[in-house]
């Protein structure tokens, strides 16, 4: 199993015990980046949790002892003792983003990102986001980016979805029906 699947399955797991449990989702996707992020302000804790060389035991015992003194509902608790306990703490990255996809997928939300040749006005980027929140039937959080490669029009990418509607592409279109 990859450890993208297991951070999968990890994150539906919780998930699914949050909704059950009736915990506040959004709560528990800022423990769980809080925990996160302990790592990259905490080098040395970082080499002591993910280094396969240091024993189980010693894992738990430290992520127990982290837990008493930051506040985090039991789910995430019991989470990362588990988590401790199977040697599996270098999933928390790819869980968590797994659980936001999981968190944005429930509250009908879909990201977005356009890639125009010039920058969008604020109005322009509003209309598109009314416009592909119209289209999908879900709330749309819009990211933008600048290209002058594509000299004009925009590419739209949603989810894994790409619409090309650049001026570039169009012509990479016409070039192959030509030839």
């Amino acid at each position: 199993m990859t450890s993208r699947t297991a951070a999968t399955r990890y994150a539906r797991a919780l998930f699914d015990v949050a909704l059950k449990e009736h915990v506040n989702l959004d709560e528990i996707e800022a423990q769980l980046a809080a925990f996160a992020d302990l790592f990259k302000q905490h080098p040395l804790l970082e080499k002591v949790l993910l280094n396969p060389a240091v024993p189980t035991p010693r894992k738990t015992a430290t992520v127990s002892e982290l837990l008493k003194h930051i506040t985090v509902t039991p789910v995430v608790g019991k989470l990362l003792v588990l988590l401790a306990e199977r040697d599996r703490l270098m999933l928390l990255p790819e869980l968590l983003e797994a659980y936001r996809v999981r968190l944005m997928d429930h509250q009908h939300v879909v990201r977005a990102q356009v890639t125009t040749a010039t920058p969008l006005s604020a109005e322009r980027t509003g209309a598109i986001e009314k416009e592909l929140a119209k289209a999908t039937g879900r709330r749309v959080l819009l990211s933008t980016l600048v290209d002058p490669a594509i000299i004009g029009g925009l590419v739209t990418r949603i989810g894994g979805t790409i619409y090309d509607g650049s001026l570039t592409g169009q012509l990479a279109r016409m070039k192959e029906k030509l030839q």
